[in-house]
């Protein structure tokens, strides 16, 4: 009676009066059996976690934290977007993996397994409900099959033999829109999705901050990534000048930080003066990042994305503060810079990786590209060729448009179109909203924009750790409720309760939202 009391005026009792009502709290058959069965099934795990500790201490201590890890996602649904968007960009270069998957992968796998349990238990339940589909989300499925069953079937049609390689390929896709799913399925509340835009522009400051360290060859950072991170085991492909960081891959880095440039700069337009110190220091290492990459393509799509920036938010005071912000980025990785621009000083006045990416094109794809009509189908999904001779023993697509061709011919071409479009539109709708959905709307219309021409060089779509994250935040640009919104609803009245007692007794429970 005294622990009522208390809850009806919100005092909270003390910890002996609620311990003691706990113990005496009748419960009922269904509560013994369900405690009953929480005991067993605690125990048969304590003896099994002991058991394989026994045999190998490793497999017990990655048992446990998977087992820790499902069990907090059951719980909390939105951690598996929480931990996708913070690690992803900071374990998918590492070189000790999981067997045949890469640990961020692995993730992936789990969390998806662990959700698609959690919604048919709400199906069965009538709690859930499918989601409605709009024209980015079509055109994420027809890439999907453009880049898979449609080719896998040319290749059955043609009698072409069908590789590991070519199956490898054929996921892609679909490990993205995995990722994509996962995030739509688990952010509910537009207080989620803020912390998920934060938690990717921590994991993206870490990867700049990194890779700007490692071009300037400065704390050992070279060596450190040399042994963790070193690209298909060559460890002297860290110490090229390049900030390829926590990725393995230059130009993946300088994705990732063009995209949370957008998220930054689009914070910063809205922010109050609390905020606008550490935003704006992150937009400064986005851009540091972009530089220390080297690469010509995504310099260029940072010119576009920050053009794009300037018209969604209406921040004309971005290009006057890009000024200095340039002039302090060309200072600080000027021996980065003039590295690349040595490049020219060659006999044909083009850089050496320009002639090498050229003649990769007209020795290995091309050729078999625009023969026997295979650029309407394609060729095979492997966008690579076997070269014992090369470097790491492959010989990559280093075209975009090359590899949407080669890989699925004008099906997976115009899928791609049909994405970029949409998705640069729904973003631009997005961006003139408030709220989180508005903020990686900017951000995604400003990444789309900058691929679209940067694809006329490399693949960016599929760049691991870049391509993750634009997927992730991509799930964000719809409408999602306000928590505070929903729980500052006054209750519903009942017919059992009189109005006048509604008006004068606080209710036992009200939700406070975190």
């Amino acid at each position: 009676m005294t622990l009522d009391i208390a809850r009806r005026q919100r005092v909270t009792p003390p910890f002996w009066r609620r311990l003691a009502s706990a113990c005496t709290r009748p419960a009922g058959k269904s509560g013994w059996a369900s405690r009953v069965r929480l005991d067993v099934i605690l125990l048969v795990a304590c003896v099994a976690f002991g058991g394989l500790a026994a045999v190998s201490l490793k497999y017990a201590l990655i048992g446990l934290v998977v087992t820790g890890l499902s069990g907090w996602v059951l719980a909390k649904p939105q951690v598996a977007a929480y931990l996708l968007i913070l690690l992803t960009p900071l374990i998918v270069g590492v070189n000790v993996a999981v067997p045949l998957v890469r640990p961020n992968e692995a993730l992936i796998v789990l969390f998806a397994v662990l959700i698609a349990v959690r919604w048919v238990a709400g199906v069965r339940t009538g709690e859930r409900r499918w989601p409605k589909l709009d024209k980015v989300d079509y055109s994420l499925l027809a890439l999907g099959i453009t880049s898979s069953g449609l080719p896998l079937l040319m290749m059955l049609a043609r009698q072409r033999p069908i590789t590991s390689d070519d199956l490898l390929y054929c996921i892609v896709i679909w490990k993205l829109l995995a990722e994509y799913v996962i995030v739509r399925s688990t952010i509910t509340t537009k207080e989620q999705a803020m912390r998920c835009l934060w938690l990717s522009m921590i994991a993206a400051a870490i990867v700049c901050l990194i890779g700007v360290l490692q071009s300037l060859n400065l704390l050992g950072v070279p060596g450190l990534l040399a042994h963790f991170y070193a690209p298909l085991g060559q460890a002297e492909a860290v110490s090229i000048g390049r900030g390829s960081s926590l990725l393995a891959l230059p130009a993946a880095v300088a994705d990732l930080a063009i995209l949370n440039l957008g998220i930054a700069i689009a914070m910063l337009a809205r922010a109050g003066k609390g905020q606008r110190k550490w935003l704006a220091g992150m937009a400064i290492v986005f851009v540091l990042g972009v530089v220390a990459a080297a690469e010509f393509s995504t310099v260029i799509g940072l010119v576009i994305a920050v053009i794009v920036l300037v018209i969604l938010t209406g921040y004309k005071r971005l290009l006057a503060y890009a000024v200095p912000v340039a002039i302090a980025g060309i200072i600080a990785l000027w021996p980065v810079i003039q590295m690349r621009l040595t490049g020219f000083q060659s006999a044909s006045g083009v850089p050496v990786s320009w002639e090498t990416r050229l003649t990769n094109l007209r020795t290995y794809f091309w050729p078999q590209l625009f023969s026997d009509n295979n650029w309407i189908l394609g060729v095979r999904p492997a966008a690579r060729v076997a070269v014992p001779n090369q470097l790491y023993g492959f010989v990559w697509i280093e075209s975009g448009y090359t590899w949407l061709l080669w890989g699925g011919g004008l099906p997976l071409l115009a899928s791609y179109l049909a994405f970029a479009v949409y998705g640069i539109r729904k973003g631009c709708q997005f961006a003139k909203r408030q709220g989180p959905a508005a903020i990686a709307g900017t951000a995604i219309a400003a990444a789309l924009s900058a691929q679209l021409v940067a694809m006329l060089f490399d693949p960016h779509l599929t760049y691991r750790g870049a391509g993750d994250a634009l997927f992730l935040i991509l799930a964000l640009v719809r409408i999602i409720p306000s928590r505070r919104g929903a729980s500052a609803r006054p209750p519903r009245q009942t017919a059992q309760q009189p109005k006048k007692a509604a008006t004068t007794t606080a209710p036992d429970r009200q939700e406070v939202p975190a």
